[in-house]
């Protein structure tokens, strides 16, 4: 193990972290920050039964929902983890040959890759055998939540109880950390996705209008929020999509109180982990929850009033971390390149 750490710091140019996620993948290489972010998405194109890549991430993305019969646009991962293994190892080959160029290299980087805590020991190594298959010469994994804190610059090395909530596409990951480790750990699957499916069903329920993933995820995140406006509307929204009576495509106007009400099914079931978590927690650690309070990460924690809607509901101070988007990116490279937090890396 010693051997591998001297390796890295002599080598350090070519070692990444990899904040494998369902919506988006980042990639954050060793001295140099992060240097990718991505959509998870990748575009298989078949041509007389044969397949190719046609496009991995923002252009696979901008396909999703308008390809024709030939063009499939897939999501290797669901609810944080990998449901199509091949796809998922051509997606990391691709980023990690965009990052390092088409040169070839002296040696494979180790890869650290952070996977959601809730992750069986077959989904550890379906992560492991594509990061391996890619051309790492070693594979690290580090849990989410942890990766989460460390890039939230928690105290996480330190004999006190912190929270952290990491809302990301497919889960939520609601920890109490203390000390290098999870004292506390429970995996809601339910995050950004959930929400979009949320909107998409309201809209279909209430206005019998059929609208996209890539609509819905839109006026997530411009109009998405936690709470009903104090008005009781918010802003107007107009949203185009089919008429699912006539048939043909037509445009409606919601407003924020209607997103509210769609949200608040998805948002319940993260408020429910939270509630969960805490109840599990040693009174110790609750101690210091009370005083150091909640921190929110992931694309989750951008959704307007959410930090409120959770103080509110536990009665406890709520914040969000710096850059909740990076922050496991973030985390996952301080835990490779600091030895401080060596002991949170495991051999998969």
């Amino acid at each position: 193990m010693s051997s591998f750490f001297s390796n890295l710091f002599k080598f350090g140019s070519q070692n990444m972290a990899i904040d494998l996620g369902t919506a988006n993948t980042l990639v954050y290489v060793q001295d140099r920050g992060i240097v990718l972010n991505e959509p998870s998405v990748v575009a298989i194109e078949t041509i007389n039964g044969v397949q190719r890549v046609k496009a991995v991430g923002d252009d696979a993305k901008l396909m999703m929902g308008k390809t024709p019969d030939t063009i499939q646009a897939i999501r290797p991962l669901r609810d944080g983890v990998i449901a199509d293994i091949e796809i998922a190892e051509i997606m990391i080959k691709h980023f990690i040959q965009k990052v390092h160029g088409k040169r070839t290299l002296l040696r494979y980087p180790e890869i650290v890759i952070c996977v959601p805590s809730g992750s069986t020991s077959v989904e550890k190594r379906a992560i492991r055998d594509a990061a391996s298959n890619a051309g790492a010469s070693e594979v690290f994994l580090i849990l989410e939540p942890m990766a989460a804190a460390i890039g939230a610059d928690m105290p996480v090395t330190e004999p006190v109880g912190s929270m952290v909530v990491d809302i990301g596409g497919g889960t939520t990951e609601v920890a109490v950390l203390s000390l290098r480790g999870l004292a506390y750990t429970t995996s809601v699957r339910t995050g950004g996705d959930k929400m979009d499916e949320a909107i998409v069903s309201y809209v279909r329920r209430h206005h019998n209008l059929l609208i996209g993933d890539a609509t819905a995820e839109r006026i997530k995140k411009e109009y998405g929020c936690a709470m009903v406006p104090d008005d009781g509307v918010g802003e107007t929204i107009v949203i185009k999509g089919r008429d699912l009576v006539n048939g043909v495509p037509k445009e409606i106007n919601i407003n924020q109180a209607h997103i509210a009400e769609a949200l608040s099914e998805p948002i319940g079931a993260i408020v429910e982990g939270v509630r969960i978590a805490l109840e599990n927690t040693a009174p110790e650690l609750a101690a210091d929850i009370v005083d150091q309070g909640i921190v929110l990460t992931g694309g989750g924690a951008l959704i307007q009033g959410l930090d409120d809607h959770i103080r509110e509901e536990t009665g406890l101070p709520v914040s969000i971390a710096e850059d909740p988007l990076t922050c496991v990116a973030m985390g996952t490279g301080k835990a490779m390149e600091d030895p401080i937090y060596r002991g949170v890396l495991m051999t998969a």
